[in-house]
Parts: C-alpha cells; structure tokens; sequence
C-alpha cells in the first residue's frame, strides 16, 4: 500500500532533480526525474537529455510504464539531439577546456568526482589537478556547473594576484575585482575603483591577461584612451600593441 506523503516530504520532492536509467528499446537511457505540482507527466529532450516531470504522488512503476509506451519517441528525440552539430562547449567527459592558454581534459572517477587534468607534458597533475565531488551519475549541466566552478575559482585567484602586481608597478591602490560576464569586453575600470574582468579571460595565456589587467589599472590614472594613457600602458607593459592585436584575432 502506498503511504502517503507528509507536507515536508512533498516540498523536498518539489523541483529535486533525480538521476534515474531505463532500458528503452534495447538502449539505456539516463534521465532526470522531477516531481512537480502537475495533474500530468511531461518530458523534455534537449542537449542535456531527457527530464520527465510527474506528478508527486505517482509511482515509479508507472513512470516507467509511460516510459515505455514512449519509447519510439523518446529514443528518435535523443538520436536528433545526438546528430545536431553543438553550438557551443560539449560539457562530457573527455571534453578539453583551455586554462592559461593551456588544454585541461575532463575526466570522472567511478565515485564521482570531476578532475581537470592538463594534457602538456610535464604539468604535475596531483599539484595542478582540481577534484569536485559529484553524484555518480554526472549530466551535462553538473559538469558545466563543475568547469564553470573551476574557471571561476581561477580566475579570482590568478586576476587577484597580477592585479596587485601591476597595482604595486604603476602606483595606485588596489582596486575590487569583480569578475564579469561581458560578450564584448574583456574588462573595464570605474572610477569608483572597481575593475571587471571577464571570467573568459583565464583561457588565454598569462601574457594577455597581465595585458587586459595593465589596461584596465591604467584607467585609474588616465580615465581615457588618450596618448598620455597608452604612455600609461607602455610603461609596464610595454608590448602592448602586439598584445591588442592577439586578443582582437582570438575573438
């Protein structure tokens, strides 16, 4: 007999992404089950895969059971998603992402954990490495959400540390970092004192970001793009142009 579900229960339930398998003709597919204030079971097929909402009270026998009677549709769904060409980062396991110029791979252990592993020769993995724990079942949006983490976490600790290098060289005080999400600039400087910095930027070399960083610090003296700023500029960080001209090609 099937017990009912107390108020707290429901409102755990509520929204609570659950990794689940079937076996649909012949394939096995990983889902993700919701339980929702719905009369009705809906499903979704993206790139992320197959999320099957339900009402809270239904059981998974009868989840499965739908499942099934879907199985032409749900399996052609996930073959369409599978062949379209990505528009963005594939976020699997085996996926290379770019830090500091550098390739880093992802892989995942069987308990689960996410590491970033560099691919050059003679990068010391144990020193260099980030482990993230995660369900063992990992999708699409956990390892995003666990690289994006890691790019995060970089970038404030490596935009901090040549922020106040070129601080200390061109005499100012240091100023907030705010790291940011801009589609079309790299960083900007306000003259409340405040510097953002696109989180982007930890995938290009160390040259360019000292570049973007040496700019961004000279607009606390010269709020302009005047001669007297790229004077500014030059005098630490005096290949500049060359610098401007990479980040303009790299996009």
């Amino acid at each position: 007999m099937k017990k009912a579900l107390t108020r707290t229960q429901k409102e755990k339930g509520l929204n609570a992404g659950e990794l689940r398998r079937i076996r649909l003709n012949g394939r096995e597919v990983t889902y993700t089950l919701m339980r929702c204030r719905r009369q009705t079971i809906g499903m979704r097929i993206d790139r992320s895969g197959l999320t099957v909402r339900i009402p809270v009270r239904e059981t998974m026998q009868w989840v499965e059971s739908v499942l099934q009677n879907r199985a032409d549709w749900i399996v052609t769904k996930l073959n369409e998603w599978k062949n379209r060409k990505p528009r963005g980062p594939a976020w699997e396991e085996g996926s290379i992402f770019p830090l500091l110029g550098e390739p880093w791979r992802v892989t995942v252990t069987p308990a689960g954990m996410v590491r970033m592993i560099p691919l050059q020769t003679g990068a010391g993995e144990e020193e260099k490495q980030l482990n993230l724990p995660l369900p063992s079942l990992l999708t699409a949006q956990q390892i995003e959400r666990a690289v994006m983490d890691w790019y995060h976490d970089h970038a404030q600790e490596c935009f901090s540390k040549r922020m106040t290098l070129y601080a200390e060289k061109l005499g100012v005080a240091l100023p907030q970092l705010r790291l940011s999400r801009a589609r079309t600039l790299w960083g900007s400087c306000h003259s409340s004192g405040i510097v953002r910095l696109n989180w982007r930027l930890i995938q290009k070399p160390l040259d360019l970001v000292d570049y973007v960083v040496a700019h961004e610090l000279s607009h606390l003296i010269e709020m302009n793009h005047s001669p007297a700023f790229w004077q500014m500029v030059g005098s630490v960080y005096p290949d500049y142009k060359a610098a401007r001209k990479r980040l303009r090609t790299a996009g």
